[in-house]
């Protein structure tokens, strides 16, 4: 039998082929431009509301400049790991700079987040150890699961009381951690945090919070959902990714010192893939710079969530429930969702559909989130798309 013939005859791929002949298939639609409130795709010029470029950091101009300075000085890769010759100093004024930036005692940075859950999950969680998920969790903390020789167990999405029977199947003589997305990327929810650090303490547990939307975004100071809920010293590793708020590539985990040496040490990920680019380490270095310098720049994203977010609600969308710049339209099952997402696509709007598997079949998604940087004019315009194609589809009264 060959081994490629499924990639012809899945279902999976006869479905992919038909919405591509039917002008429905929303994936890998190629920006010709940069990832700013206002984007060309196949020419046509569209209003982002896809993004995760929440601060609107990957055109400022201090964070563009520190790039092509970067590249100038240590050229365009590292080429090496960053166990052998990968390492520059770029990278440890980065660890350094986000270690006092999260208030922890240290940080190692990643090429990409993905491989920070990858390495970092996988080199903590051993044979005899149990990692404890959140249903909805990233699929990079799942995979880092899988990854490791402990086993996983989950939970239903942020119900503590579940979370709770979990914790009590755990045997005592076996290491445990919870493991869960700050801010969840679909439907913008949070993870209850205060409650999950108490039961992380009554059942020996420790916690890792994957934060890659919540940086920048959550708390006083940006530091994420931990920050938010004042619990910052009950989490004991925050993971974050820098292509989000950061406006760049990589992704970081910060925690205790022998914590950070021993997933350096452990993490394969880590140790088996090329080092972040200089431009990649200098970019986040100074989208760190304007997240303490510039905080007017949060405010206005959040002046900006609480616009649609009761805008959309008043029109009488179901939002479910977020509590964050990522503000999720429930439209129905599958093909509600891909004319929906279509019609709102040729009146100018780039939004995200989010289909099953990811969530269930009555239930897609269009994922719209926000940055600093969109307008009341752009915002404005959004509304008056949404509510139209909105009545068009039943979706509002």
């Amino acid at each position: 039998m060959d081994i490629f013939e499924k990639c012809r005859t899945s279902s999976e791929m006869q479905e992919v082929k038909q919405a591509k002949e039917a002008g429905f298939y929303p994936f890998f639609r190629p920006v010709s431009t940069a990832e700013d409130t206002e984007v060309v795709i196949e020419g046509q010029k569209m209003l982002m509301l896809g993004s995760n470029n929440y601060l609107g950091l990957t055109t400022h101009p201090k964070v563009k400049q520190a790039g092509i300075d970067a590249i100038k000085k240590y050229g365009s890769s590292s080429c090496g790991s960053r166990f052998l010759n990968g390492t520059l100093d770029l990278h440890k004024e980065l660890e350094q700079r986000l270690a006092n930036f999260l208030k922890r005692e240290a940080a190692l940075v990643f090429s990409t987040g993905f491989q920070t859950n990858l390495g970092s999950i996988s080199a903590i969680i051993e044979k005899n150890d149990i990692l404890i998920c959140d249903k909805l969790n990233h699929a990079s903390i799942l995979d880092g699961a899988r990854l490791s020789y402990g086993k996983m167990k989950r939970f239903r999405h942020n119900d503590t009381i579940d979370l709770e029977a979990v914790l009590k199947t755990c045997p005592d003589d076996q290491g445990r951690m919870i493991a869960i997305d700050g801010l969840f990327s679909m439907e913008g929810d949070l993870a209850p945090l205060p409650e999950i650090v108490k039961l992380a303490k009554r059942y020996n547990s420790r916690v890792l919070v994957d934060d890659a939307h919540g940086l920048g975004v959550m708390g006083d100071h940006g530091r994420g959902t931990a920050e938010h809920f004042g619990v910052e010293k009950d989490v004991d590793l925050v993971m974050g990714t820098f292509s989000k708020s950061f406006a760049s590539l990589g992704g970081v985990v910060a925690g205790e010192q022998y914590v950070i040496d021993y997933i350096q040490h452990k993490a394969r990920s880590l140790i088996f893939s090329a080092s972040m680019t200089p431009a990649s380490c200098a970019s986040v270095l100074a989208a760190v710079d304007v997240i303490e310098s510039e905080p007017d720049r949060r405010k206005r994203l959040w002046d900006n969530t609480c616009k649609m977010m009761t805008g959309l609600k008043k029109l009488g969308f179901d939002t479910g429930t977020s509590e964050s710049p990522v503000i999720p339209i429930v439209v129905g099952d599958l093909y509600q969702g891909l004319f929906v997402w279509k019609k709102i696509f040729e009146k100018g709007i780039y939004v995200n559909v989010v289909l099953p598997p990811a969530v269930p079949d009555n239930r897609v998604l269009l994922r719209t989130s926000y940055m600093a940087t969109h307008t009341d004019k752009q915002l404005d315009f959004a509304l008056n798309v949404f509510e139209e194609v909105g009545r068009e589809f039943g979706l509002i009264k």
